[in-house]
This record gives structure tokens, sequence and C-alpha cells, in this order.
């Protein structure tokens, strides 16, 4: 039998070699963007495997026109864009890529909270813009991070090892999550207590039914003003609009955002603000790591299709 994987946007690492070493048919997308839904389904509706991306909607109507398919491998940590339990009710396996970007994704958080911290985005600005003129005493003056407070929300791998990063720099370290977490570093408070003491927030949830807007306009306003709001989990696990609300009345310090409300048309009044740092969502953008999610997307996916155990499976 001629087994056939689509994957729906070119992938780094050549997990086509992989399949081919197992006698498996590979494709991918070759166009520079998502497919739209009517051309995910045309060219998946013949695969037995799928590796997908987390902005491809795979909905119950997708996943009802695949004829074949016994596996669909999300290239992400999240998966919140498949309908898990249609896949379930069609006996489709969803996988993901855990663990694998764990390091490089708190690397861009730590990297928001001293680019927001420090004002990296008005002084490299200053200097490609050659208006420096010379050092003074006030200069873009920012906040140290020896002595503060870091509030990670969530404690999975990636927020633990931004406490570890952060413990390095002498920051404190207090943490909400669902439950009391042995492993992680720091202590565990209230989430409106979080909001409210920490002078460094840092979002590492998952999005779902129950975290959703979890960091409403309420907890929002509990920030101090000097406060720094950092989100590499999902945007829609904050109320966006009202952080640009604060954002713009200097209500609070500053924000560096990873991921937005609705990628890719995130909202261009962050754009306009001084005091955030925005990066194109690109928390395990290194070379190592995006290719190690790939081999795992296709190790998944060859596993299913040879008869065995998924590697990574999600919850259902």
């Amino acid at each position: 039998m001629n087994l056939k994987v689509f994957a729906t946007y070119k992938l780094p690492g050549n997990p086509g070699a992989l399949f081919g070493k197992e006698g498996i048919s590979f494709s991918e997308n070759l166009l520079p963007r998502l497919l739209r839904t009517e051309e995910l389904i045309e060219q998946a509706a013949e695969a037995d495997g799928i590796i997908s991306l987390l902005g491809d909607k795979i909905d119950a109507d997708v996943i009802n026109k695949l004829k074949k398919c016994r596996v669909i491998a999300n290239y992400a940590v999240g998966f919140n864009n498949i309908d898990l339990n249609a896949a379930r009710e069609r006996g489709i396996t969803v996988t993901n890529t855990p663990d694998v970007l764990s390091a490089a994704t708190a690397e861009i958080a730590f990297l928001l909270i001293l680019a927001a911290a420090r004002n990296l985005n008005a002084g490299e600005k200053m200097m490609r813009n050659k208006v420096f003129l010379g050092w003074s005493p006030e200069l873009l003056l920012g906040y140290g991070l020896e002595g503060k407070t870091l509030g990670l929300v969530g404690a999975g791998r990636i927020a633990q090892k931004v406490a570890k990063m952060a413990l390095g720099f002498g920051m404190n370290i207090i943490y909400f999550s669902r439950s009391v977490k042995p492993e992680m570093p720091g202590r565990f408070v209230p989430l409106s207590e979080l909001m409210a003491t920490s002078d460094v927030i840092s979002l590492h949830i998952p999005l779902d039914e129950t975290t959703n807007n979890l960091i409403s306009a309420d907890l929002l306003d509990l920030m101090k003003p000097s406060a720094i709001f950092v989100n590499t989990a999902r945007g829609e696990v904050a109320d966006e609009k009202h952080l640009i609300a604060l954002l713009k009345k200097r209500k609070i310090y500053a924000a560096g955002l990873d991921v937005y409300t609705n990628e890719p048309n995130f909202n261009h009044a962050l754009t306009t603000l001084d005091n955030v740092v925005l990066l194109p969502h690109i928390g395990s953008a290194t070379f190592e790591t995006r290719t190690a999610m790939a081999h795992l997307a296709a190790n998944n996916v060859i596993s299913v299709l040879k008869g065995g155990e998924p590697i990574t499976p999600v919850a259902s």
C-alpha cells in the first residue's frame, strides 16, 4: 500500500528523507503562504497523514473531507486549530511537538523582558536614525531586573526555563498555574496577587476554553504602573485591546509580545506605541528547534502509519 503524507507548508530539516526511508510518499505546499481551506482540502484529501501548522484551521468540515487520514501532526506545541472531537470521531490521531521548542521559546521570552525593561527599541531606532547626540545621565532610562519580581502565568517546561534564567539575573519568582508544581522555582500565588505584585509578568499557558481571555481587563488593571507584560503563549489568552489601552495611557511601563489575537491580522495600533516590543511569532525560530519540530512531526506520522503508537499524542 502506497502511503501518502502531505505537509501544509515547506518544512526545514528535510523530513521527506525520513519518509523516503520508510517508503512513504511525501509532498508539501510550496507556496509562500498558508493554504486556503479549499486548497488544503484538495491537496490533503487523499493523504494518509498530514503535517499541519498552527495557522491551519482544521475544523470538523475539513476533517470530514479527509478521505484516508489517520494522523494529523501539528507542527507546534499548541493544537487549538484542530477540532479534536471531530478527529476522534473519525479515528484520527492528533499529535504536537512539545519539549523540543522549550529552550528557544524561553530565550525569546527573556529577550522580550530585557528589551522592554531597557528600552531596546528606542535605543536601536536612535542609532539607525543617526540622532544619538552622546551620553547623558537620563538617556533612555529603564528598569533593572535584579531584585525585581517575575510573575509567571503557567508552570510548564517553558515557564520553568524562564524562571531559571530569571534566577541568574537575581530576580524573585512567583507563579500561578492550575496546580502547585514542586519542580517549579519560586512560590505559588493566586493569579490576582501575581498580577498586582509582579514587576514583570510573562505568560506561558496554552489556549483552550479555560484560558481564552484568562488575563482579563480586570486582571490587567491590577498591574503596577512600572510593570512589564510579556506574552509568548497565545494572543487570545489576554485582553489585547485593554492591554493596548493601558500602554497608550502609560498605565503600565511596557510590553513585549511575540503572539497576537487573530494572527496574522494583528491590531496595528500596537505599531504606533513606543513602549511595546513586537516580534512576529518567532519563539521557536532557531535552526535547531524548527528542524527538531519537523523531525518529531514526521516521526509521529511514521509511527502511526506503521501501526505503532504516536510519540507525542495530544489529549482529546
